[in-house]
């Protein structure tokens, strides 16, 4: 190889490390702008919250006095709606998306399907409330209720899950599937002994941040009716009287943190609009909990996995 030619190799490789430098440098600038404006509202939120997060802003249910408002209502339907998205979403989207990648032939039809589960999880959330107004609401009759909440946001996630679920799948190695026919094992031997716990991980990922995603959703709650002021609590799910279990709770009505977070910025009072930035200084931490709990399974999981 004369010297030209290496020089000219040199020359491209230089220009190639160049690029990666810039591509790098431009990544960084981007990820510092986007941790910088989110730490400079959420420390301007705190300062604006910190004051009343005590006790009884926990326990106290909404009132037209601020010092006495507080976010019990709220917490508690977030949290009962989030279990409701959680019971429907996450088996019908897991369930979903193992069907699409293992079970599902090539075909026109299901080629349609895997193109509009991808373009759904593109969709405005509003387009979901619309939805859920007239299907659940009306069509049903299910009203107003904590089951309205949970179903519509269970819809609003479950490309999110079942999205997740098909890339969870595709990083398996092949060798997994190839070794468990080898073996003897069934299609859904192999898919359920050694395609699922292998990608359990990356699945829980994906579900955590659908929840974590749903529960500051405010347009699709506000569509289906949420009720902006409330000072009672839905019936207890567990009871100590037989038969244990009430499901009640599911048709009452509701209000979550989003919903009350509004109510609080929409008068003109400063002290509401402290209490405002108080619920959603622990809106984000509930939100950030939800993503470090799913780091920490995921971390966990993966130790467990003997490839």
């Amino acid at each position: 190889m004369d010297q030209q030619t290496v020089a000219q190799m040199r020359t491209v490789i230089a220009a190639g490390k160049r690029k990666d430098v810039i591509f790098a440098g431009l990544g960084m600038f981007a990820l510092g702008v986007g941790i910088l404006t989110f730490l400079t509202l959420f420390v301007d939120m705190a300062i604006d919250g910190v004051g009343r997060l005590n006790p009884d802003f926990f326990t106290n249910f909404p009132s037209r006095r601020a010092g006495q408002a507080g976010i019990l209502s709220a917490w508690v339907g977030s949290i009962l709606v989030m279990l409701v998205t959680a019971l429907v979403a996450v088996p019908l989207g897991v369930a979903s998306g193992i069907y699409l990648e293992e079970y599902a032939s090539k075909h026109w039809i299901n080629d349609v399907v895997e193109v509009n589960v991808t373009n759904l999880a593109g969709v405005p959330s509003i387009v979901y409330g619309l939805l859920a107004l007239g299907l659940f609401v009306y069509q049903f009759g299910l009203g107003q209720s904590i089951l309205t909440a949970g179903l519509t946001l269970a819809l609003l996630i479950l490309p999110v899950v079942i999205v997740a679920t098909r890339e969870a799948i595709k990083s398996i190695p092949g060798i997994i599937r190839e070794g468990a026919y080898a073996l003897g094992a069934s299609k859904w031997q192999t898919v359920s002994d050694h395609i699922l716990p292998y990608s359990t991980p990356g699945i829980l990922t994906g579900v955590i941040i659908g929840l974590a995603r749903a529960i500051g959703e405010t347009a699709p709650v506000i569509t289906i009716g949420a009720l902006t002021f409330i000072a009672f609590l839905p019936p207890a799910p567990i009871s100590a009287e037989p038969p244990f279990v009430n499901f009640d709770w599911l048709m009452s009505p509701f209000t979550v943190m989003p919903i009350q977070m509004f109510n609080w910025t929409s008068r003109p009072e400063a002290a509401f609009h402290q209490n405002a930035a108080a619920a959603g200084f622990v809106l984000v931490l509930m939100t950030l909990g939800m993503n470090a709990l799913a780091i920490w399974l995921r971390y966990r999981l993966r130790k467990n996995i003997k490839w």
